[in-house]
């Protein structure tokens, strides 16, 4: 696995920074403004990033790699991006795997209600699901059982669940919702369901990167910014000491969700899932220690609704359990070296 990126998956990181930079939220209250996010949408929207995994123009490969489309996710994180992609991004790799054209209108998946796996219809009845990145979709797109694998449906997203992250709403599934297959016949294999799901941890790993980013940057300028005995805390060696650690816990969390990224297109399905599951344990389990101590180090404004802490440590509670957390993915490592059962 070659680390570097190249001059165009720089160039797109870099265009995903300063849209989010430029306008993402910078407060709570921010998070209410309806202008700004309309514009954050329009940006996200003609950049045609939630399209990275979409088929190219012989319908079958994606037209960016998944490392690509992690590199978005995770700028986007870092900037508390209250707009859908993980969610449309799904989507689109989800259609092309199963042969079917392009969404004409917003969409996203459904996932059991665990979080830990996408949602199956049985018997021509929605799941009980929920559609996470909701925000403004008009479709969900889940798995109904058939012979030799999984066929691709769409349904209509319900009503609205409280949100757990206040950047990306979700909807629970609409019980008199049938779903429509998107390509009658069209099965997807284990393979193929395997491979999306490896791109799914990938996604949501490299959005707790994100989070961590973001929610370090905010912690350095708060201890920068704060005094006490007449010093900023940062100068406080115990104050150095957590915010060390978080950015140790940072990088390497980066380096695992770059090696997941990669494994979706290098390698196979079985061991794309595995290094995803990895990836995933590690990402979790330090997205979580991170924000804590972001929150820490803001010392009482940390644990007040004014605080953008929290919506960081929302945020990646959620992405922690998309997919499975640390015990489901463990689970997964164990089962592809022959220890334990799935």
């Amino acid at each position: 696995m070659d680390v570097r990126l190249s001059e165009e998956q720089q160039a797109l990181r870099d265009a995903a920074a300063q849209a989010v930079d430029r306008l993402g939220p910078k407060t709570v209250a921010e998070l209410d403004d309806a202008g700004r996010t309309s514009r954050l949408e329009a940006a996200v929207s003609s950049a045609g990033w939630r399209e990275l995994r979409g088929a190219d123009a012989d319908g079958h490969a994606p037209t960016a790699s998944a490392v690509e489309a992690a590199l978005v996710a995770e700028e986007l994180a870092r900037g508390l991006a209250d707009v859908p992609f993980l969610g449309p991004t799904l989507a689109a790799d989800l259609r092309r795997l199963a042969g079917a054209a392009p969404s004409e209108a917003p969409e996203t998946v459904v996932f059991a209600p665990d979080l830990s796996g996408p949602a199956r219809a049985v018997g021509g009845v929605a799941p009980a699901a929920v559609a996470v990145d909701a925000a403004g979709a008009r479709r969900a797109l889940t798995l109904v059982p058939a012979v030799g694998g999984d066929l691709v449906a769409e349904l209509v997203p319900g009503r609205a669940e409280p949100p757990l992250d206040l950047t990306r709403p979700a909807r629970a599934s609409d019980p008199g919702a049938a779903p429509v297959p998107l390509v009658p016949g069209g099965v997807l294999g284990e393979e193929a369901v395997t491979r999306w799901s490896a791109f799914g941890l990938a996604l949501t790993c490299a959005d707790l990167v994100g989070v961590m980013r973001g929610a370090i940057a905010l912690a350095c300028d708060y201890a920068a910014g704060r005094r006490q005995y007449d010093a900023p805390v940062g100068s406080f060696q115990a104050v150095q000491h957590l915010l060390a650690d978080a950015h140790v816990a940072m990088e390497g969390s980066r380096s695992a969700a770059l090696h997941a990224a990669w494994a979706v297109d290098a390698l196979g399905a079985p061991e794309a899932l595995a290094a995803g599951a990895l990836s995933k344990a590690y990402c979790a389990r330090a997205a979580r220690d991170v924000c804590e101590t972001v929150i820490q180090v803001h010392g009482g404004i940390g644990n007040t609704w004014d605080c953008l802490a929290h919506v960081y440590l929302r945020r990646a509670l959620l992405s922690t359990d998309l997919f499975g957390g640390v015990g489901t993915n463990l689970g997964r490592v164990l089962v592809d070296h022959g220890i334990g059962e799935a």
